[in-house]
């Protein structure tokens, strides 16, 4: 075909579409283009008479561009030890010793132990799990004791513990520690959890300290992506950071007797984890985990909001309420959560058929608000309903750390993500041998994986996914690489 193509018109004639007439405005418009991408853009950095820019200055515009990139770049984060709580056998109790705990409060009605009894035999909890000693003593003759020195004496047994565990596994001093983060749920007393610490290991007088309260059992990952962020402050000096994970159980037993507030006083038990990390670049020769990617995602619904809520009976007795809608909640928050997560976990032979899905998804609603618009209800009702595409994460995830919420949300999750029954066998083990945690479940579930589990042994270039559901709605997840 000829480049050149004559056109003459005149005003009164019709202009004829030709294939050869298209394919000519294409042809020159291509040409002014490149003549223009040539004279301002590629001329200008070339060498020679040609250039305007000399050989000095574009190494001194290479060397900015990549003193910018590395500025902006974030240190890698590695996760240098953790630790858990491994709770002294006189706190341990079995199913029959609960069961005659509630008894001893002298407030529950038989149909409320009947309740609690049917909750724990169904709960997946073993027979020696942890609850704190001011309220395993009533089974010794002795009152409950839920004051507020108890629960600081559980808080300072569990806390100190785990934190001088961690400290000397990650061989650090206290004073090397600039960052401190602990969350606790339901208990923040006056000073702080962080100020107890601070306090009892002698932390730098300098040292960044945050309490996080009231954000359920996915705030461990919170805190670490909070600890993320304030490392990433000292990008070139490096620091460390301090998370602690825990709940404490003494002063919220529930006293009264609605089934709503029931299953706490059955499911919860004592635990905690510390875990320390750093993002200097010396430390990941030394370092356990690399943590590659934190995603949170929180609901705005009402239903959401009050699907695990704290708040008084119409007794006057204050406990947590669970919904019944907690599940559909669970479900919907985590769908979005793996979704945000998918595209940096999975292959793209995953990630295909999970955007072709959606845009089909949305395609049909399209069409069928159309149809309803246009008073086609019959067409519209006849549309296809596709259903989500589930990616298969075991393509990129090599084990899984699911919140040890229940039996119940264990057996979803893995029917949801097609998981084999050793991918969730950390999280039944965790529940089994200790049973509820609340955040620090996770952290149970990683060091099973990490030194007991024999059918899906880890090894160097695994990657971990720790999922765990937060009061409010919120889900959290979060992926690290073991090193």
């Amino acid at each position: 075909m000829s480049k050149k193509v004559e056109h003459k018109a005149h005003p009164d004639d019709q202009i004829n579409f030709s294939i050869e007439t298209v394919t000519a405005v294409i042809f020159g418009v291509s040409e002014v283009f490149k003549s223009l991408f040539n004279n301002y853009i590629i001329a200008p950095l070339q060498s020679g008479e040609g250039g305007i820019l000399s050989p000095h200055v574009k190494i001194t515009a290479l060397v900015l561009v990549v003193i910018g990139w590395i500025v902006n770049m974030d240190n890698p984060i590695y996760m240098l030890a953790f630790s858990t709580f491994k709770a002294p056998d006189s706190w341990k109790v079995s199913h029959a010793e609960i069961i005659q705990m509630m008894k001893n409060q002298k407030c529950f009605t038989d149909e409320s132990i009947s309740f609690m009894e049917r909750l724990l035999e169904r709960s997946g909890t073993g027979q020696s799990t942890a609850w704190p000693p001011g309220i395993v003593q009533c089974l010794h003759g002795k009152e409950t004791d839920r004051s507020i020195e108890a629960s600081r004496k559980e808080a300072e047994t569990v806390i100190f513990d785990i934190v001088e565990s961690a400290l000397k596994k990650a061989k650090l001093h206290p004073k090397e520690v600039d960052v401190l983060v602990i969350n606790c749920s339901l208990f923040s007393p006056t000073p702080s959890l962080c100020a107890m610490v601070i306090s009892k290991f002698g932390f730098r007088q300098d040292i960044q300290s945050f309490n996080l309260s009231g954000m359920g059992c996915g705030a461990s990952l919170i805190s670490i992506g909070l600890a993320k962020d304030l490392l990433q402050r000292r990008r070139f000096s490096g620091g460390k950071a301090l998370v602690v994970s825990t709940e404490i159980i003494t002063p919220n037993l529930y006293h009264g007797n609605e089934r709503g507030f029931l299953l706490q006083n059955t499911l919860f038990r004592c635990g905690g984890a510390a875990i320390v990390l750093s993002n200097s670049w010396f430390d990941g020769r030394r370092a356990w985990y690399k943590l590659l990617h934190t995603v949170r995602v929180q609901s705005n619904s009402d239903e959401a909001y009050h699907c695990v809520y704290e708040a008084q009976d119409e007794s006057g007795q204050r406990g947590v309420r669970l919904s019944k809608e907690i599940v559909k909640v669970a479900g919907k928050c985590m769908e979005k959560n793996m979704t945000t997560i998918g595209p940096y976990v999975l292959p793209l032979s995953e990630q295909i058929p999970v955007v072709t899905t959606m845009a089909l998804r949305l395609l049909l609603k399209m069409v069928g608000n159309l149809l309803k618009s246009c008073g086609q209800e019959k067409w519209a009702a006849k549309l296809p309903n596709k259903k989500h595409y589930v990616p298969d994460f075991k393509r990129g995830i090599d084990h899984f750390c699911i919140h040890a919420g229940g039996r119940a949300v264990i057996d979803g999750i893995e029917k949801n993500m097609k998981l084999e029954l050793f991918h969730t066998e950390p999280s039944r083990m965790t529940l089994l041998n200790y049973g509820n945690t609340s955040s620090s479940s996770i952290w149970y579930e990683m060091e099973y994986i990490q030194d007991q589990q024999k059918t899906n042994p880890l090894k160097k270039g695994h990657r971990i996914m720790q999922v765990a559901f937060g009061s409010g709605f919120k889900c959290t997840s979060g992926v690290w690489l073991k090193l």
